[in-house]
């Protein structure tokens, strides 16, 4: 299992979750043979950096192998805790689609670290550039993520499978603009960083449930919100928070009426109470699916979540509350 401190968004930087390696040894891209520094920048926009700390637990013997999309993920900086210097080709080697940690040097860092391993990487990603709607990317004034089913990967490296659980803890960081900074499970901190024309916003979210990369989810945007709240049959109450471009935030009322429908069915049918304390559903233009159920922050098509009655039919209304019904994470 691994802990996952993920920090991401476009524009983002921000200081690593955990403290910092001794060094870190300057890891090469491999897409089209370029280096990190070089295809930073031939990218049309600048790039963002995603720090990524991992603490991976040892099971047995080997190589840990990350995946991770050379096209999109440009590996910048690699470091294990415990371990000095790290050579590429002994330490560690990049294969398409994967960048993979030798066991050797995986020991060295086990025995310094109690048998966990702490691995930190950074890597630049170019979400404007992104338009395969898979991973992290921009949809007109929101940044969004679609990490199902391999998007994760064209985040940051990671071991991008479903049967990998980790819990996350996710810092967002972006301009001042994105007041709206979303990722899944509770919303532990938020505030500014930096001052005068470099001052940002930020928010940290844990998730105490482990989950697969896949369910990872990020928007970031100048958004509109509808409020509300369901009460579950313990008596807990969840905060509900619906996103949409803020023109169509009067769109959302059936929505949210058709989730509190849907919460309660569960609970009734299936005694399955919501578990987090925030449940959040953003409504997307620009989103290659109906809807993804990510753990605590639903994605919508808007085609799936916005309804009005002087202009939607019962067909549009129909598949609101049809995709309302659908599993939630």
């Amino acid at each position: 299992m691994a802990e996952d401190n993920t920090e991401a968004a476009s524009g983002t930087s921000g200081q690593p979750v955990a403290k910092k390696a001794k060094t870190e040894a300057e890891g090469r891209a491999r897409a089209g043979g370029l280096n990190a520094k070089l295809a930073a920048e031939t990218k049309a926009n600048p790039p963002a950096p995603v720090d990524t700390t991992m603490t991976v637990e040892k099971k047995c013997d080997g190589d840990l192998i990350l995946d991770g999309e050379e096209a999109t993920v440009i590996l910048n900086s690699l470091a294990l805790d415990g371990v000095e210097t790290l050579e590429e080709g002994v330490d560690y080697v990049f294969e398409p689609g994967k960048l993979i940690i030798r066991g050797v040097a995986l020991e060295r860092a086990a025995s310094s670290n109690n048998g966990n391993m702490i691995v930190k990487t950074r890597v630049l990603i170019c979400p404007e550039d992104n338009t395969q709607l898979s991973g992290l990317y921009k949809s007109g004034p929101m940044f969004c993520s679609q990490c199902e089913a391999e998007g994760f990967r064209r985040i940051t490296y990671y071991p991008d499978r479903p049967d990998n659980m980790a819990i996350f803890t996710v810092r967002v960081e972006a301009d001042a603009s994105y007041q709206v900074l979303l990722s899944n499970g509770n919303l532990v901190e938020e505030g500014e960083c930096g001052e005068g024309e470099t001052k940002r916003k930020f928010a940290v979210w844990s998730d105490p449930f482990p989950k697969p990369s896949y369910l990872f989810a990020l928007v970031a945007g100048d958004l509109g919100c509808v409020d509300d709240s369901f009460t579950t049959m313990s008596g807990r109450k969840v905060a509900l928070r619906f996103y949409s471009e803020h023109q169509n935030t009067d769109k959302l009322n059936y929505a949210v009426e058709s989730l509190k429908r849907a919460m309660r069915w569960d609970e009734e049918k299936f005694g399955r109470e919501y578990d987090l304390d925030l449940f959040n559903v953003v409504a997307v233009e620009s989103f290659n699916m109906g809807a993804m159920e990510n753990k605590s922050l639903n994605v919508f098509n808007t085609s799936c979540v916005l309804a009005d009655p002087v202009t939607s039919s019962d067909e549009n209304y129909y598949r609101v509350g049809e995709y309302s019904r659908s599993p939630r994470a």
